[in-house]
């Protein structure tokens, strides 16, 4: 399936000089489109809650401005660093064509774009804001899942239900400032794929590096302890050993990255580079 989505903020152009304001998509229902811009959600035939759906990145195009933002507002990273009456708004021109992009003043960087959202929803009832990732995916904000990268989620509702949006050039782990830079994606290709017999409690991810696991928790150790337990299930299934051997063998090869900690629930990713761990000879 091929996207062309706008940046989370629905923004129709690029940001706005001081004392401007920059072009927003309306329509909008102040309270059901409040939260990031998404397009979805998709209905994938089949699907039931308790199977996993693997979402393969098969192309991204980021659009040819950005923006990211430092301070301004009372967010615990800006109240720590004294900015939340301080703040600047950075704008970046982006050239997809030769992979960087240029800030206001001048500074350069290599561009990784990836969908800071890509999820299912919760099967509870009501309206479920966008900002926190969960154990069906959301807003996960990984850098990792960059092109060529496939995500596997739990089926949490009849027909999956994918939503994806949050388009981002380029993040650090962790996502500082709350914003990476956030840009609109004018092409992105998902490809889906219904795996009736793999059954997940949270989401999980092969990259280019290895595998990956993911843990999300208002608490970050909470988070962390999250993901490394789904690591060591993915160890125990891939190398056929039990639990405790399997966390021996994770406390040696496996990496724990925060993955964001910007969204009120934290962000873990535990990663299990390929080739760490030879199997045994028989």
């Amino acid at each position: 399936m091929s996207y062309r989505l706008l940046d989370a903020g629905w923004s129709l152009g690029p940001p706005a000089a001081p004392g401007e304001r920059t072009p927003k998509f309306s329509p909008r229902d102040p309270e059901t489109d409040a939260g990031h811009c998404l397009c979805g959600p998709v209905h994938v035939r089949g699907a039931e809650p308790g199977m996993t759906l693997a979402v393969y990145v098969e192309a991204l195009r980021p659009g040819a401005w950005g923006w990211t933002a430092g301070g301004g507002w009372p967010h615990p990273i800006n109240q720590y660093l004294g900015l939340t009456e301080q703040g600047v708004n950075v704008r970046w021109q982006l050239d997809p064509q030769r992979g960087t992009g240029t800030s206001d003043r001048g500074h350069r960087v290599a561009l990784r774009p990836f969908l800071g959202v890509m999820g299912l929803p919760p099967a509870e009832p009501g309206r479920h804001p966008t900002s926190p990732p969960r154990f069906c995916g959301g807003n996960i904000d990984c850098k990792e899942l960059t092109v060529g990268s496939t995500l596997f989620l739990p089926v949490t509702v009849p027909g999956a239900l994918f939503s994806a949006g949050d388009g981002h050039a380029r993040q650090g782990d962790g996502e500082s400032s709350v914003t990476a830079i956030e840009c609109p994606m004018e092409r992105a290709v998902l490809r889906f794929e219904l795996l009736p017999d793999l059954c997940l409690t949270t989401p999980r991810a092969r990259t280019a590096e290895g595998w990956l696991t993911f843990g999300f928790d208002a608490s970050l150790d909470r988070a962390s302890l999250i993901a490394l337990a789904a690591m060591v299930d993915l160890i125990q299934a891939e190398y056929g050993c039990e639990r405790a051997y399997a966390l021996a063998l994770a406390s040696v090869v496996v990496d724990l990255r925060v993955t964001q900690i910007c969204n009120g629930v934290q962000g873990v990713h535990a990663v299990l580079p390929d080739g760490a761990i030879e199997r045994a000879s028989t």
